[in-house]
This record gives C-alpha cells, sequence and structure tokens, in this order.
C-alpha cells in the first residue's frame, strides 16, 4: 500500500511539474491565461493532450515541437521529473501530517521560482505575493515553538540579506531579498541561518564547477534562486538532523 500511494504522488508530482515549469516560464512574461489551452512557445499551436503527456511525450517527440520542429526546453522533462520525485520523497518522509502540506507548499513555489530564475534571471514579486498568504496562513495554525520565531526568522533574513546587498553593491537582488524573507518566516531564526548557509554553499560549489566547465569569468552573474530553493528543501528534510549534528560536534 505504501508504495501505491508514493506512486500515487509520484505521478501527480509530474503533472503538477508540468503545471509549476509553464507557471514560472509564462508568470514573468504576464502571459499565463493569455490562451485557455497549452501552445507552443515558438509557433504558438494548440497542444494535442498527446503532446501534454509529462516526460513521455518529451521522450516520444524528441525534444521538438511536432508542428514547427524547434527544440522544447528540457526543462519540461527534467521539473517534472523532479518535482514528481520531491513529491514521492516529501509524503516518503512526513506521511499525512501538516507537515506534508508545508513540504507540498514549499515545492509548488521553489519549482516556478527556479524555472523563472533560470530563464529570466527573476524572480516574479507575483508568486511570492500569491504563496505569502499560504505560509502565513499555515504558521497561524501551525506556529513554531517559540510563536514569534516567524517574525524573528523574517526580520533576520531581511536584515541579513539586506546588508549584503549593500555591501557587495548588487551582489544580490531584491528578488533574493524577498526569497530568503519568506524562507526566513516559514523556517524561524536558527533554520533561516543553517538555510542562508547551505545555499551560498550550494551557490559557490555550483559557480565553480560553472566557471571551470564553461569557463565562465569571476564577474559573470548566475541565478541565485536555484540555490535558495534547494537549501530550503534541504532545510525542510534534513534541518533538524542537521542542526543537531552540529550541535553535537562541538559539545
Amino acid at each position: 500500500m505504501q508504495y501505491f500511494i508514493l506512486l500515487i504522488f509520484f505521478l501527480y508530482g509530474l503533472v503538477f511539474g508540468s503545471f509549476f515549469n509553464v507557471v514560472g516560464l509564462r508568470v514573468p512574461t504576464q502571459s499565463l491565461f493569455t490562451q485557455k489551452r497549452s501552445y507552443c512557445d515558438t509557433c504558438e499551436r494548440t497542444l494535442t493532450w498527446r503532446e501534454l503527456v509529462p516526460v513521455w511525450s518529451f521522450a516520444v517527440q524528441k525534444g521538438r515541437c511536432r508542428g514547427c520542429s524547434e527544440s522544447i526546453s528540457p526543462l519540461y522533462p527534467v521539473m517534472e521529473l523532479t518535482t514528481g520525485l520531491l513529491f514521492a520523497f516529501t509524503y516518503y518522509l512526513t506521511g499525512f501530517n501538516s507537515e506534508l502540506v508545508l513540504g507540498l507548499l514549499l515545492i509548488a513555489l521553489i519549482i516556478p521560482v527556479t524555472v523563472s530564475d533560470i530563464v529570466y534571471r527573476r524572480i516574479p514579486n507575483r508568486l511570492l505575493l500569491f504563496f505569502s498568504p499560504f505560509f502565513i496562513l499555515y504558521r497561524l495554525i501551525s506556529p513554531l515553538d517559540p510563536f514569534w520565531n516567524s517574525l524573528a526568522g523574517a526580520g533576520g533574513a531581511f536584515l541579513l540579506v539586506f546588508l549584503i546587498i549593500l555591501i557587495s553593491k548588487g551582489g544580490m537582488g531584491i528578488g533574493d531579498l524577498k526569497y530568503y524573507t519568506l524562507f526566513g518566516f516559514v523556517f524561524g531564526l536558527g533554520h533561516f541561518l543553517l538555510l542562508f548557509f547551505l545555499s551560498t554553499l550550494y551557490g559557490a560549489l555550483a559557480g565553480g564547477i560553472m566557471m571551470k566547465v564553461k569557463k565562465l569569468g569571476r564577474k559573470t552573474k548566475i541565478p541565485f534562486g536555484p540555490y535558495i530553493g534547494l537549501a530550503a528543501l534541504t532545510v525542510f528534510y534534513f534541518g533538524d538532523i542537521l542542526i543537531q549534528w552540529y550541535l553535537n560536534l562541538f559539545s
């Protein structure tokens, strides 16, 4: 039964992953609901249901549109698979409880923000504004201990990242500031500090790899939203374990 439920979550994740990818691509251009049905971004042809099956359609069509033969962004199958795996993994770790709701909300925010930041170098205000009430409501129903930790996390995140923006003169963007602040509210101050450390670690490692592989210069700007999102998921899944390990290490 457990494996069946995991499969259901994975399949739902594939479907929602396809939608999240579209959201991330179209919210920044304000074209999300310009057509009632999905369409090719190049030729704008309305897609049939056979072209909308997550992952499978991309593989069968060899990554190209059936109408204009233009390449389809590999972000579609990658984000579909990623969301499917994250949905299943979240259920596997949490089961059916309030933490499952928080995990799915985080995924629903992080995937489209990641897509948007990769493609447009933007973290859309519309996405953050849309999801903020859900996270606020969640923390009202399931508050942190102590209850004011959410406000401390949001305030600490805002001050820390704002100072970094001032000192680095644009090393981070306002979108990153808002993104961090929202996660600070969700996780509280202690877990936010872990999140911030992990995101900078992930970003530094990825930047170093890209500098070697793609021969990028040190001043080349890379989207930081994906690493913030990855760090947020790491904290959600393993934050308590990592903090306990750190405390034991220095006790």
